[in-house]
């Protein structure tokens, strides 16, 4: 694929990012993009490997080789059809995916793999352009209805290809926009939301019906839509946040991250946030507790604010710079990685164990107490952590926000009137319980009733959320109809 010389030809370049001072005064997507000659180069890196280990990295299995060189050939229309035939939103990827299929590249075994993002994000933004992406109408309507509750990733996509296969299809959002985590829970700065209005735009000609402000469980008893249509799909995500119930934690100026990442992003949008409703870090000295994507994004955003000073404190190990190749390529390393929000500006501290929150006369928070922790393997060879003696020590702050991921979905309402109802099951962590193989995949206890995305499988990222949106998909219309010519 590509041209087979192309990898000792010419060098991996990949998108820039504008200068620091530059982006942190607006919330607008700041990434620099490749021309058009730039990414057919790119493209003509891909080699001739033999074995695309990126398709079995990527979980939506996207056929790379072939886009790639497609793009080297100046045939941009019929990549972004190869490009489409296995990824609905490559639009969202393209921006906010980890690119786990770079680290499967067989050239990442010399650190320099093909721009794979750059050159899908170049593909499908080309194909807006010249308005290639057209709405995919059915011929045929089967009379059959279908509900989504939840419009993230996994909603989308399944709503998506349930609509193309002909069926009627319903989203149900509780917030005020479609998005789910998309909308308010990843920064504008990374992600726009016009890309999100434009896909509902072109949902909508294909059929799907969009309801907001319909919190199923609270607003709408989950009986109704069951009673209303043919199956329910559940992909409501993961949104219960991991607590920290460490002493102190009821002073004031404490908050969950995706509390102080969704109301800021509201206002960015346009919606009304009250003043005493918002968290603002502007002139504040910020600790954030975590260490991935989420706390990363309560970096840039408490830098846009003008935050005084930002700390992040992660309670693992520091990564390694680089990886051991010979023990991990394919596969998804553990190594030490920098966002462009850390980028920004921030301290980062690993190893760190949080102790408690110290409180000023008003009961606002002004300092976290914490020590240091070492990891060691027992005699099974299972981790333990041990506090390191006389390494107590303080940060000085007055905002905190809590970013330690998410350990299931929300059981309140939906959840628990489905277990009251139907004896719906869940798996020992917490999520909605169905397999993703066989006669009954991604089908719960529940006859009729599926799930998908982060609210089955547990937190994930937002491409696993449009391949399990994509299959459930295809098991709802195979039980609904006895068979199903959607892709897996």
């Amino acid at each position: 694929m590509g041209k087979p010389t192309g990898f000792k030809e010419f060098e991996r370049r990949d998108r820039r990012y504008a200068p620091v001072s530059d982006r942190v005064v607006h919330y607008q997507e700041f990434v620099i993009p490749l021309s058009d000659a730039e990414v057919s180069t790119q493209g003509a890196r891909c080699m001739d490997c033999g074995i695309p280990f990126c398709h079995q990295g990527c979980p939506v299995n996207n056929i790379i080789p072939d886009w790639n060189d497609l793009v080297y050939k100046g045939d941009w229309q019929s990549a972004i059809e190869v490009l489409h035939s296995t990824n609905n939103f490559p639009e969202f990827t393209g921006r906010i995916c980890p690119a786990p299929c770079e680290t499967a590249c067989t050239l990442n075994i010399d650190d320099s793999p093909v721009a794979i993002k750059t050159i899908e994000c170049a593909i499908v933004d080309k194909a807006w352009e010249q308005g290639w992406i057209k709405p995919q109408v059915p011929q045929r309507r089967t009379g059959k209805r279908v509900a989504v509750v939840g419009s993230g990733p996994a909603g989308l996509a399944c709503a998506q290809q349930l609509a193309r296969a002909g069926h009627q299809v319903a989203v149900y959002e509780k917030a005020d926009r479609i998005g789910g985590l998309l909308r308010y829970g990843i920064p504008d700065f990374k992600l726009s939301k016009k890309l999100i209005d434009r896909r509902q735009s072109q949902m909508r000609t294909e059929g799907v019906e969009f309801h907001t402000h319909a919190h199923i469980g609270v607003d709408i008893p989950i009986a109704k839509l069951r009673a209303d249509y043919d199956a329910l799909v559940l992909a409501g995500g993961s949104e219960q946040p991991r607590d920290l119930p460490a002493p102190g934690r009821e002073l004031t100026g404490i908050h969950f991250a995706m509390d102080f990442l969704t109301r800021n992003s509201k206002r960015v949008q346009g919606s009304y946030v009250p003043d005493d409703a918002f968290i603002n870090a502007n002139g504040r000295s910020v600790l954030v507790i975590g260490g991935g994507d989420t706390g990363s994004d309560c970096i840039g955003t408490s830098n846009r604010h003008g935050a005084k000073s930002v700390i992040q404190i992660e309670i693992l190990d520091k990564p390694p710079v680089k990886e051991d190749k010979g023990l991990t390529w394919p596969d998804w390393p553990n190594k030490l990685r920098t966002s462009s929000s850390q980028e920004e500006g921030c301290d980062r501290y690993w190893n760190v164990l949080t102790k408690g929150f110290v409180g000023d006369e008003q009961g606002r928070v002004q300092a976290v107490s914490y020590c240091l922790v070492q990891w060691d393997k027992d005699a099974q060879g299972r981790w333990q952590m041990s506090e390191v003696p006389g390494s107590e020590a303080e940060f000085k702050v007055d905002l905190v926000l809590l970013a330690m991921g998410f350990v299931h979905p929300v059981h309140a309402g939906m959840i628990e009137a489905l277990k009251a109802e139907t004896g719906l099951e869940l798996d020992p962590r917490g999520n909605v319980k169905a397999p993703t193989e066989g006669v009954g995949a991604y089908q719960t206890s529940v006859p009729g009733v599926f799930g998908a995305g982060d609210m089955r499988r547990g937190q994930s990222l937002v491409v696993w959320a449009i391949r399990e949106g994509r299959q459930c998909a295809r098991a709802v219309d195979e039980w609904l109809m006895g068979r199903s010519d959607l892709p897996r």
